[in-house]
């Protein structure tokens, strides 16, 4: 998944379980692909089991591969803010540990100040109850998951936790970013 120099750029999001960052981000106009994966960790190749067992080191990450001339870096950003609570520490929701985490990992000197941009001013407004913890880090080795978890949602939409968890969450997102969209929902 490398891009296109003229085209393209990637984004590297953690906010907790990766199904559901991966069917929003792919229902947005401007996102060629969302893949869900692990980055931050200490093996190579972590398997599933591996990082939800806490102790790779890993986060469950989305690598989105975007058009920055339909959708920018920022507006990205905004997304992945709506998507999860930036203000719980290794925690969405039931999901509890590291690997849930909340993080920018940045591809770019430009991303980073971008990144740190829109956090102060969601600091700065208010935006969330709490203070914001996402971490702002630098993009190491992307892991690509396994593939049952690509497009996870959207092939399993009645799976419990999909219905419980992913499809309101989905349902929300879309609603709210409905201009957005690559499609009506």
């Amino acid at each position: 998944m490398t891009p296109s120099p003229a085209t393209e750029q990637i984004a590297t999001l953690a906010g907790g379980c990766f199904w559901c960052l991966e069917a929003a981000f792919n229902r947005l106009r401007g996102v060629h692909e969302a893949v869900s994966g692990y980055m931050g960790g200490r093996l190579e190749r972590p398997t599933y089991e591996q990082v939800c067992g806490g102790g790779s080191g890993h986060a469950e990450v989305v690598r989105v591969r975007f058009d920055p001339n339909e959708i920018s870096y920022r507006d990205l950003l905004e997304c992945f803010f709506d998507l999860h609570d930036p203000t719980t520490l290794n925690r969405q929701g039931n999901d509890v540990g590291a690997q849930y985490r909340s993080a920018i990992y940045w591809h770019s000197p430009e991303q980073r100040a971008e990144a740190e941009r829109l956090i102060a001013d969601l600091a700065a407004r208010d935006a969330f109850p709490s203070r914001i913890v996402t971490e702002i880090t630098e993009a190491a080795t992307f892991w690509p998951a396994e593939a049952y978890h690509q497009r996870y949602f959207d092939q399993n939409p009645n799976q419990p936790y999909c219905r419980a968890v992913v499809g309101p969450k989905v349902t929300k997102f879309s609603r709210h970013h409905a201009a957005r969209l690559k499609f009506a929902e």
